[in-house]
């Protein structure tokens, strides 16, 4: 769930929070789908650690009124085909590789969004209520629940977001197959001896971000945004303490006639300690790529160009449909 999804997101360095406005609002901030003017949905695929995990999503939303709009949204994040060789060796010591077997491991997630204008003039609000459905073959599963809550604000075209994110802490209680833990038990002497804890937590984190559209001569445009990405425990982030830790990121989108766009970030910036304990400044860049033609919007990005961080590079792919072109 903290991935992020829309690759014209992504190839802005998820810098988003504040100028969010169509499907994908769902996810970076609710209060954003009061800018879907009708029927919206969106598709992404992208695939991580060299094809081996695939990441999917798709988002629906819709106008409930001048005042209020809704949204549902699905993700998932699975690894498939994992080897299973905890029975790759019979009872007596002889190994049978018709005894290996496959399995998936997969997170889900399910996000009901909703937004609605506030009596203050330029503000508006979101709400997220999300289920968290995680599971790793026949040997252990979990359900989640967890709620996010959004504002936006706009005044003299400067626009300006708060996404609050699990805010009640988001709790998956596992369930463990005990007769599947049973048989690797005591696959290595001295480990697996006790069963893994039953509940998993998620704190919650904060997106502050403000953005600007600047247009030239009518055919160009530029938007530029920036997000302070705070997480209430410290980390390796640029600015840490013990109470919170932030990471900025930017992004710039330059478009031409609301046609063809150029999109560029920078985010996730840690401070590194080598092996010779000095410190190196590490971020994560992104580029991306959009055609938009009668409410069909098509976009690409690649992340973390250069090897600037651990993760490797991903190409993501996303598209996105106004279904009022169909009316």
């Amino acid at each position: 769930m903290n991935i992020g999804v829309d690759a014209a997101a992504l190839g802005m360095a998820n810098a988003v929070t504040a100028n969010t406005s169509d499907v994908n609002a769902g996810y970076w901030n609710p209060a954003g789908l009061l800018g879907v003017e009708d029927r919206q949905v969106s598709l992404m695929h992208a695939s991580y650690f060299a094809n081996i995990a695939q990441y999917d999503y798709a988002g629906f939303a819709t106008k409930i009124d001048d005042n209020s709009a809704w949204g549902i949204s699905a993700i998932r994040f699975g690894v498939d085909d994992i080897l299973d060789t905890t029975e790759l060796i019979d009872d007596q010591g002889n190994i049978d590789y018709n005894r290996i077997s496959k399995f998936s491991t997969a997170d889900y997630g399910v996000t009901f969004s909703y937004a609605r204008k506030l009596p203050l003039e330029g503000f508006q609000y979101g709400v997220n209520a999300k289920i968290i459905r995680r599971i790793i073959g026949k040997f252990a599963n979990s359900w989640g629940f967890g709620v996010d809550v959004g504002f936006q604000f706009e005044r003299n075209d400067w626009k300006f977001g708060l996404m609050l994110r699990d805010i009640t802490t988001t709790y998956n209680i596992w369930n463990i197959d005990e007769d599947e833990y049973a048989k690797i038990k005591n696959a290595v002497e001295g480990q697996n001896q006790d069963l893994p804890e039953s509940t998993e937590i998620t704190l919650p984190k904060a997106q502050l971000g403000m953005s600007k559209k600047f247009e030239f001569h009518y055919d160009y445009t530029l938007l530029a945004s920036a997000n302070l990405n705070m997480e209430f425990y410290q980390t390796n982030d640029i600015i840490s303490t013990s109470f919170v830790s932030i990471a900025p990121a930017v992004g710039f989108e330059f478009g031409y006639t609301d046609l063809v766009f150029l999109r560029t970030g920078f985010g996730n910036f840690q401070t590194i300690t080598q092996i010779d304990d000095t410190k190196k400044l590490s971020f994560q860049p992104n580029i991306g790529l959009g055609f938009k033609y009668k409410g069909i919007q098509i976009d690409y990005a690649l992340t973390d160009l250069g090897n600037q961080s651990a993760a490797l590079y991903s190409n993501i792919f996303s598209v996105k449909v106004d279904l009022g072109i169909f009316r």
